[in-house]
């Protein structure tokens, strides 16, 4: 099998680490991942302010990126989720990008959605030996329904422990832009996450949403805070 693979802004400037990982765990299984260096961002940021035009640019650009029929697979659902749940409002059913997005849509999978119920893969033979608590991020769980599979994959790493905390399904304040136009509000909801997830007692908060983390790393290093943020690809590359 070969699948093309969406690597997210915040994931390519911020956390490269973490799209290595998910080359290295999908190589493990025998799959070849191919990579173009051409691609750039979905277009959600520029939807979500209001730019139509310009997200309809990138959502053009990003169906050319990908356009062999082949699965493609992201380690992030608010980016797939945008894409599966938004293009369509970009685009008239009449036009010729509608097809290509029914194309794409149809062959996009979040990173452990694919593991879990497109591969009926669940134990990846990692060792963790830390306690850790999950954040469930808004997109993830409530646009593309995200909920269990990652669930179902850290329970198969070795020596970890996990804890689940307070209000796990609550936004932790990052929101895109919403923490920055409602920067106050924002900060409240990332203290009440981290004091959510610091009850716990768990080395480490996990999610599937690198934008979540890095709200919740800026937190947690401002106030010095004794947890640790890690995508949840980083832990299933852990130990082999």
């Amino acid at each position: 099998m070969v699948v093309d693979l969406f690597v997210p802004c915040f994931i390519d400037q911020i956390y490269p680490k973490t799209a290595f990982n998910v080359v290295k765990i999908l190589e493990k299984l025998g799959i070849k991942v191919n990579y173009n260096p051409e691609q750039t961002c979905c277009g959600q940021p520029a939807f979500n302010c209001g730019y139509r035009k310009e997200a309809k640019t990138l959502a053009k650009k990003f169906m050319n990126d990908f356009k062999e029929d082949r699965l493609i697979v992201s380690p992030s659902a608010s980016c797939t989720s945008f894409i599966k749940n938004y293009y369509p409002d970009l685009f008239d059913q009449k036009d010729p990008e509608f097809i290509q997005y029914q194309r794409i849509s149809n062959n996009l999978f979040e990173f452990t959605d694919f593991l879990v119920n497109k591969l009926g893969v669940t134990d990846l033979g990692a060792s963790f030996p830390h306690s850790v608590t999950y954040h469930d991020a808004c997109t993830a769980l409530r646009e593309y329904r995200l909920k269990s599979e990652p669930r179902q994959l850290l329970a198969k790493v070795k020596g970890l422990k996990l804890i689940e905390m307070e209000e796990n399904t609550t936004c932790c304040g990052f929101g895109g832009t919403f923490s920055v136009k409602n920067k106050h509000i924002s900060s409240a909801m990332t203290q009440q996450k981290v004091e959510n997830a610091l009850k716990t007692g768990a080395e480490y908060i996990i999610s599937t949403e690198s934008s979540c983390l890095m709200n919740i790393e800026g937190y947690i290093r401002k106030n010095q805070c004794q947890i640790k943020p890690i995508h949840i690809a980083d832990i299933l590359a852990s130990g082999w």
